[in-house]
């Protein structure tokens, strides 16, 4: 058992070398199969993060599941009437997950994860125009939930696990539209901090309505990571107020909102089972990011979100082809929590399209491997960021933004 948790340990925290977009959501390499539903589904151990309530349900006695996915996308700006143009550069993502399951006795199981739901990794061109809010950003945020469940009677399950939050950030902006030094370099902060910790939890409760349809309930709560005496880094300050910017350390806040998710899972016949999951964000709690700098010349820099909540609608499939393979496929509409003015390159999000795929290949009669194929579409958008102030006006940034992104994934499923 405790090389089991010692081998989670390792795959997950030798992956998490980034993330792409702020809430990233590839949980389970079987959920995201199904369009990343699975609150009402009891046939992985990814229930410790979908629905914790579920883990009684689990056929085996012990369960180890893992997976790493390989994410990759792309925003791109113009601004029709000024012909300025970019395109970010980010690279390839690397969320992973990892999950084990326990049964103590008939009623009680206990499960440990450790996943990585929030990131964000953007990039783009050094100096461009929207410099000022932004050149590149890597945030991520790793929570490690260990869980117990209990079955209240037959049909009622319920499960519960704290989250430790292990977050850090590095941002660069440059300080303002035109500021630069003595060799026309443009003037800039970086900010960085690591092993940023707070606490939440995860709630899930699991009700069997027949012996075809179960009903799910989770509840992810909110989490602020506060970052105390990280590092700023002032470069390329004109030599008058290099006084003004010495290097130092910074305060700031970082809201990972609550979720409530409600879901259906129905078994439609000996070969197929439907999912529906119904995601509530709570998105409204990022008002704004206020970042606290030791240097007198940055002061405080407050950055307006005026973020939203916000609904994804899951639909998802699963196919018993034989006693081998497992085909999956999915659905879901994610809105944007970006209000209109409020829309920044850091996180440049609008409503969202998303197409599953996946599969699974019994290799054992105790592994199992699985695989999972994501392909996310953003609505072209003419949106502005309007809060952003310098010398006592407000200086909008607008222009044309579209995006896309693409996933695949892997992983395996060991139950004994």
């Amino acid at each position: 058992m405790k090389q089991s948790i010692i081998l989670l340990l390792s795959i997950v925290m030798v992956g998490t070398a980034s993330a792409g977009g702020y809430r990233v959501s590839v949980q389970g390499q079987k959920a995201i199969g199904m369009a990343h539903t699975g609150v009402a589904m009891s046939d992985s151990a990814e229930v410790v993060f979908f629905n914790p309530g579920a883990m009684t349900q689990l056929e085996a006695d012990s369960e180890f599941v893992g997976g790493i996915t390989l994410l990759t996308g792309k925003t791109a700006y113009q601004n029709e009437e000024t012909l300025a143009e970019a395109e970010t550069d980010n690279g390839i993502g690397t969320p992973v997950n990892g999950y084990f399951t326990q049964k103590i006795n008939d009623e009680m199981t206990w499960g440990l994860g450790i996943y990585t739901p929030y990131g964000n990794t953007v990039k783009w061109p050094t100096d461009w125009q929207g410099s000022h809010l932004v050149n590149n950003i890597q945030l991520k945020a790793v929570y490690i939930q260990p869980t117990i469940a209990y079955q209240i009677n037959e049909k009622s399950s319920i499960g519960f696990g704290p989250n430790l939050v292990i977050g850090s950030v590095n941002f660069n902006r440059n300080l303002s539209t035109s500021l630069t030094d003595a060799n026309g370099d443009r003037s800039n902060v970086t900010i960085d901090d690591s092993e940023v910790t707070a606490w939440g939890y995860n709630l899930g409760v699991l009700h069997q309505l027949s012996d075809k349809t179960a009903l799910g309930f989770s509840y992810r709560s909110e989490v602020t990571l506060e970052a105390r005496g990280g590092d700023a880094d002032f470069d390329n300050i004109p030599t008058a107020l290099e006084d003004a910017f010495p290097d130092g350390e910074f305060d700031a806040d970082l809201v990972l909102p609550a979720e409530l998710t409600i879901g259906v899972a129905y078994q439609y016949s000996d070969k197929v089972t439907l999912a529906f999951d119904f995601n509530r964000t709570f998105w409204a709690a990022f008002e704004e990011l206020v970042v606290e700098f030791e240097a007198p010349g940055a002061g405080t820099s407050v950055n307006v979100r005026n973020y939203e909540d916000s609904n994804i609608y899951r639909f998802g499939l699963q196919y018993q082809y034989d006693h081998k393979w497992i085909f999956r496929g999915g659905v879901y509409f994610d809105e944007s929590p970006v209000p209109d003015g409020s829309f920044e390159p850091i996180t440049p999000r609008s409503d969202s399209v998303g197409y599953t795929a996946g599969g699974s290949y019994r290799y054992s009669k105790n592994l199992e491997l699985d695989f999972s194929m994501l392909i996310l579409t953003f609505g072209e958008v003419n949106e502005s960021y309007e809060h952003y102030e310098e010398g006592g006006f407000t200086i909008p940034f607008e222009g044309d933004y579209i995006s896309d992104s693409f996933s695949l994934g892997f992983g395996l499923s060991y139950r004994y």
